[in-house]
């Protein structure tokens, strides 16, 4: 299997150079030429496996062993051995990504609970398992030169990222979040990081700006020939980056068969999946799942306050100049999302014209508008919706007294936009909610909607205490061990100087090589 550019239709590269590069040259994303499909019966065997063998089944079909250059492929040992390693310990659940049923009036509903690793987010899925594939990729397709890793964080990732690449060898990660635009767990994973090759810096900014500053790093010809002679090269270990995307397709194809298992499904029968979404990756992924085969129906998009990506399934109309907003799910403030780029060129058919005009048009006014036809198609799987920080207080109340159940600022934000579009039109066919966060993570605001009250005085970590006294539900041994580490990077930078930062960082440090 072969990848291309979504801007580039002439680009060829193999997984191996997808995933060490991390985004084309002229700023597209790489995608599979084709899509593997389901084999028939090929689910029921995948259902009798546990979360590992999936992964090392599905990765497989996108990790080829000849891959157009023999040097390049990967065999199937050393895809199994990856998975192995990212997945057979750090996960507090045996099933790695368990599904929970909940009571619900309004049809079979499950959450699938991806916040069961070492950071207790949804990004632990992918980022426990992109080193090893980036580290392989890199040895077989930049021998000898250290992969500097830039990260934009609108939360998770940078957390997930600095934990699963701390002290690799032949890799440096350079990790840079909103400084106002963060939970303080969030902040406190990140910037308490341990590891040699590590480093952190708040942006005076928000997610897009980090995020933009990051790609014009990537897309610097000249920055990448000074970076090659002394011996480095630029990835990401973002949701742009395939390597990062390719493993999230793994947990719904999990859950399918777990829902098979439970008898809350029948063979064939297909699910919804309802994702709280700001890059777009999550969600996605679900979408490739769907495509290789996976009974998925609709796959309903929930957003916050920003809502670009609600406006946009309603409208076809994508426009981010509109006010940003900080909300109680931080995770998901995002005006530009990246990863609807792959769609589009999903969508198009592999049309690299029409998604460079689009993107070409973003960049200059912040704003483009597919057809009618094309939304139409969209819309056949696609649902969008939204939630505002009120309503997601209330949903967090309302799940925990009505069945016990404790969800992050995020996960109501999905739980929400579940039962608006179940209220709005009938559909009772099974759900999955996507649940990507512990509710640790946001204790002041999950206590908050619980009690009805702010919490008065005291830091995070009281607001940790009281919640857990309040519901009997454990803090996560990871974020209660943040309280007494100390800060080890206090750096911040304007976006626009980015650049600069990375490569005063850069200077002066010896090279770890692959």
């Amino acid at each position: 299997m072969l990848y291309t550019s979504t801007r580039e239709s002439k680009v060829r590269v193999t997984a191996a150079q997808a995933i060490a590069q991390g985004i084309s040259r002229e700023g597209g994303l790489f995608v599979p030429e084709s899509i593997p499909k389901f084999t028939p019966g090929e689910l029921d065997v995948l259902a009798r496996l546990d979360y590992i063998g999936r992964a090392e089944h599905i990765l497989a079909k996108f990790l080829t062993e000849d891959g157009g250059s023999t040097s390049s492929g990967w065999k199937r040992e050393q895809v199994s051995q990856c998975a192995r390693a990212a997945y057979e310990s750090g996960f507090t659940s045996p099933a790695v990504a368990p599904v929970r049923p909940l009571p619900s009036q309004g049809g079979a509903l499950s959450v699938l609970e991806l916040f069961h690793g070492p950071t207790c987010a949804f990004k632990d899925l992918a980022l426990q398992l992109l080193p090893y594939l980036l580290t392989a990729s890199a040895a077989k397709t930049q021998q000898g030169k250290e992969i500097v890793i830039l990260v934009a964080t609108s939360g998770d990732t940078g957390k997930a990222a600095l934990e699963g690449f701390r002290d690799v060898p032949g890799t440096r990660i350079m990790v840079f979040y909103p400084g106002d635009g963060v939970s303080a767990v969030q902040k406190l994973q990140m910037v308490t990081q341990e590891g040699g090759n590590v480093l952190v810096a708040g942006v005076s900014g928000n997610f897009d700006d980090a995020q933009s500053g990051i790609k014009e790093i990537f897309t610097d010809a000249a920055l990448r020939e000074t970076m090659a002679k002394t011996g480095r090269v630029f990835s990401s270990a973002n949701s742009i980056n395939w390597g990062r995307l390719v493993p999230q397709i793994v947990y719904y194809v999990s859950a399918y068969c777990d829902l098979r298992n439970q008898k809350r499904l029948w063979p064939g029968e297909a699910v919804h999946f309802a994702v709280p979404t700001g890059n777009f990756g999550n969600i996605l992924a679900g979408y490739f799942a769907k495509q290789m085969g996976l009974p998925i129906d609709k796959l309903i998009c929930a957003s916050n306050r920003n809502r670009i990506l609600a406006d946009f399934f309603a409208t076809g109309r994508y426009d981010r100049n509109r006010p940003f907003f900080t909300t109680l799910s931080p995770s998901m403030d995002i005006l530009i999302s990246s990863n609807l780029e792959r769609l589009l060129w999903l969508a198009t058919g592999g049309d690299c014209e029409k998604i460079a005009g689009w993107m070409k048009q973003l960049a200059a006014t912040g704003t483009y508008e597919i057809p009618p036809e094309l939304l139409a198609e969209l819309n056949e799987t696609f649902i969008g919706g939204a939630c505002n920080d009120t309503q997601t207080k209330n949903t967090i109340h309302q799940y925990y007294t009505r069945c016990g159940y404790l969800a992050d600022t995020h996960t109501a934000v999905a739980l929400r936009v579940l039962e608006d579009y179940r209220n709005t039109t009938g559909d009772t066919a099974p759900a999955v909610v996507v649940s990507t966060a512990s509710p640790y993570k946001f204790a002041a605001s999950v206590l908050g909607a619980i009690t009805g009250n702010e919490p008065e005085g005291g830091d995070e970590f009281s607001a940790v205490v009281a919640l857990e006294a309040l519901t009997g539900v454990p803090c996560p041994t990871p974020l209660k061990r943040l309280r007494d580490k100390a800060v080890r990077f206090t750096d911040n930078c304007s976006p626009w100087k980015m650049k600069e930062y990375v490569l005063e960082q850069l200077a002066g440090t010896q090279l770890s090589a692959v």
